[in-house]
C-alpha cells in the first residue's frame, strides 16, 4: 500500500470501517438491547444501560440451561461422528483407485447442496421409525445429513494433497490401510480435522428447522428454537429483550470460536475451492 495516493488510502480505510458496520452493529444493538426493557425498547440508544435482569429472566421462565446442553450434546456427537466416518471415507475416495469414485465424490458434492425441506418429510419418517422423535438421538441422525457430506469432500480434498511417499512407506513396513489412516495420515491431518470440525459443529448449533420439526417438548429442544418460542405474559407481547439475550449468550462463544480459528477456516475453505 506504499505506492497508493493519500486519497487512495483514505478510501480504502472508509471502505473498511464502512464494511465493518454494516457487519458488527446489528449484533452490537443486539447487545445494547438485551440490557433494555419494557419501553426503553422503542428508544434508540447506542449505550448499554447494563441491566442484567432479560439475562436473569431468560434462565428463570425457561429450561435455557438445559436447551444449551442439549445444544453441546447434538453438535459435540455430531462433529466426533462426522469426522470419525469422514476420514475413513475420504482416505477411500483420496488414495484408493475404484470404478465410480468421481461420481460418487460428486454425489457426496450434490446431496450437501440438498436444501434442508427437501428431505424433511422423508428424515421425518425415518426418525419417527426409529422411535427417535422428541429425542436428542434423532437430532445427532438428522444432522449427520448436514454435515457428514461436507466433512467429506473438505477431508478428502486435505487428504489428495499428502504425500504418495508417507503411504508407500507405510506399505513397505507392513501397515495396514487402517494404520496408515490413524497413524501416519491423523497426526498430518490435525489442522483440517480442527477445521471441518469447527465449521461441522457450527452447523449444528445453528440448525433450526431439523430441531423445531423433530422435537416436541421444551426439554428436548436446541437453543435456536428455545429462542425463537420465547413468548411473552400475552399473546400481544414480545419479549425482545428476553430474545436479545439469549441470542448473545449463544453467539459468543461461536464468536470466540472463529475467532481463534479463524486462520484454519479460511485456510481449509480456500483449500477446498481451488483443489476441489
Amino acid at each position: 500500500m506504499t505506492h497508493w495516493s493519500l486519497p487512495s488510502k483514505i478510501g480504502f480505510y472508509v471502505l473498511l470501517l464502512a464494511i465493518a458496520v454494516f457487519a458488527l452493529f446489528p449484533f452490537y444493538y443486539a447487545i445494547v438491547s438485551s440490557f433494555k426493557s419494557g419501553a426503553e425498547l422503542f428508544t434508540v440508544d447506542l449505550l448499554p444501560s447494563w441491566n442484567f435482569e432479560n439475562y436473569f429472566a431468560v434462565f428463570r421462565e425457561q429450561p435455557f440451561a438445559r436447551n444449551i446442553l442439549n445444544s453441546i450434546i447434538v453438535a459435540t456427537v455430531v462433529v466426533a461422528i462426522s469426522l470419525c466416518l469422514a476420514v475413513t471415507a475420504s482416505f477411500a475416495l483420496a488414495r484408493v483407485n475404484f470404478r465410480g469414485r468421481g461420481l460418487l465424490l460428486l454425489t457426496v458434492l450434490s446431496v450437501s447442496m440438498f436444501p434442508q425441506v427437501a428431505v424433511l418429510s422423508g428424515m421425518f419418517e425415518l426418525i419417527r421409525g426409529l422411535g427417535l422423535y422428541n429425542s436428542l438421538g434423532g437430532l445427532m441422525l438428522a444432522n449427520l445429513i448436514l454435515t457428514l457430506p461436507f466433512t467429506v469432500w473438505v477431508l478428502t480434498t486435505f487428504m489428495r494433497q499428502l504425500p504418495k511417499e508417507l503411504e508407500e512407506a507405510a506399505y513397505v513396513d507392513g501397515a495396514t490401510p487402517l494404520e496408515i489412516v490413524t497413524k501416519v495420515f491423523l497426526p498430518v491431518l490435525w489442522p483440517a480435522l480442527v477445521t471441518t470440525g469447527l465449521l461441522a459443529f457450527i452447523a449444528a448449533w445453528n440448525e433450526f428447522l431439523f430441531a423445531l420439526t423433530f422435537t416436541l417438548s421444551n426439554e428436548m429442544r436446541t437453543v435456536p428454537v428455545a429462542i425463537a418460542l420465547i413468548t411473552g405474559g400475552s399473546q400481544y407481547e414480545l419479549p425482545w429483550g428476553n430474545i436479545m439475550a439469549a441470542s448473545v449468550i449463544v453467539t459468543v462463544p461461536l464468536i470466540i470460536l472463529v475467532l481463534i480459528f479463524q486462520r484454519k477456516i479460511i485456510g481449509g475453505l480456500t483449500a477446498g475451492a481451488v483443489k476441489g
